[in-house]
C-alpha cells in the first residue's frame, strides 16, 4: 500500500509540474476489481495533455514502476495510463467534462493530495 501511495505522489507531483488542472486521486478499491486508485487530471491543449502524459511515463520508468499499457496517446484528448494498481486518466479539459469521471465514481473517497503539490 505505502508503494502505491508513494507512485500516486510521485505522479501527482510530475503532472503538477507540467501544469495539469484539477488533479483528482480517486479511492476505487471497494468499488471496482480492476485497480485500486484512479488519477484525474485534464491539460487545456492536446499538446500540453501529451507533455504531462510523456512526463508521467518518464517519471514512473525512472522510478521503476511497471507500466501496462498507455491508450489514446495521439488524439490528445483522453489519454489513459495503465499502471495497474493506479490508472492515471489524462483529459484535454473539454473531455474531461464530457466523460465525467468524477461523476460516475461519486462514490469513490478523493485522497488529499494539496500537500504533495505545495
Amino acid at each position: 500500500m505505502e508503494e502505491t501511495i508513494n507512485k500516486i505522489k510521485l505522479i501527482v507531483q510530475h503532472a503538477h509540474d507540467r501544469l495539469a488542472q484539477e488533479i483528482t486521486v480517486l479511492d476505487v478499491r471497494e468499488l471496482t476489481p480492476v485497480t485500486d486508485y484512479f488519477i484525474i487530471m485534464h491539460g487545456r491543449n492536446g499538446r500540453q495533455v501529451k507533455a504531462i502524459v510523456d512526463e508521467i511515463v518518464e517519471c514512473v520508468h525512472q522510478a521503476g514502476y511497471e507500466l501496462l499499457s498507455v491508450e489514446g496517446k495521439q488524439d490528445g484528448q483522453w489519454t489513459l495510463i495503465d499502471l495497474n494498481d493506479v490508472v492515471v486518466h489524462v483529459f484535454l479539459n473539454t473531455e474531461r467534462e464530457l466523460y465525467g469521471l468524477e461523476r460516475i465514481w461519486i462514490d469513490a473517497p478523493e485522497l488529499n493530495i494539496e500537500e504533495w503539490i505545495d
